[in-house]
């Protein structure tokens, strides 16, 4: 018998100057995708408010409930006008701008002494599956110094860690109106970004799949 597999998505809420964010949507429409090649897959969602404090509590907690094989992560860039397949997570985190509970930090720093962290090789393949549906994907070298970074940075530490997931992705989304509709200057709307989100989700399961170590039965 083939034990499911578990991909957590993540998505975030509204954060100061942009208090409207299309990943929520794009998550739950992820997670209720009718497909056979989710059959034997859970997909849990999860929605994180925009927050330090946040990301430390529910991350370890989402992680310790589900133990997902692999963790999908969505985030908005308001001003990208194309989808952003990110490579690594930078050891840096703005002292400038408050999160939405209005903490700033005062270290420009996530950890003493790091180098960025890189996601592994998966970026290419994950860059051929969303172009392939048509959308203007590429990939990024630069996650930025807010939220978005530091979840990466605390997903791939997660990868490292014993029974964590085995791979994990986070990819930065273009504003949309909220009808679905493009922002002025992008020609992606909510259904490009489901068709991109599906094929992105579909190549990480196959990589899983084969890279998961079979079952053991005494």
């Amino acid at each position: 018998m083939t034990t499911p597999l578990r991909i957590l998505i993540t998505g975030f809420g509204p954060f100061p100057g942009a208090p409207y964010n299309p990943t929520p949507k794009l998550v739950e429409r992820l997670v209720k995708l009718r497909r056979p090649a989710f059959d034997t897959v859970d997909r849990i969602g999860h929605i994180f408010p925009v927050s330090y404090r946040a990301v430390d509590r529910e991350l370890p907690r989402l992680l310790a409930a589900h133990r997902p094989d692999a963790l999908l992560m969505f985030g908005l860039a308001a001003r990208t006008r194309h989808l952003r397949i990110e490579t690594r997570a930078r050891n840096a985190v703005t002292t400038l701008w408050p999160d939405a509970e209005r903490t700033t930090l005062r270290t420009s720093s996530i950890v003493p002494g790091r180098n960025a962290q890189p996601f592994g090789p998966l970026g290419g393949k994950l860059l051929r599956a969303a172009s392939a549906t048509g959308i203007d994907a590429r990939l990024s070298w630069d996650a930025g110094r807010y939220l978005c970074n530091y979840l990466s940075w605390r997903a791939i530490e997660a990868t490292r860690a014993p029974q964590g997931p085995r791979l994990a992705a986070f990819v930065h989304v273009p504003l949309l109106a909220r009808d679905g509709s493009p922002w002025p200057g992008s020609k992606i709307d909510a259904e490009h970004l489901v068709d991109a989100g599906e094929a992105i989700l579909l190549e990480m399961i196959r990589h899983v799949r084969r890279t998961r170590p079979p079952l053991t039965t005494a």
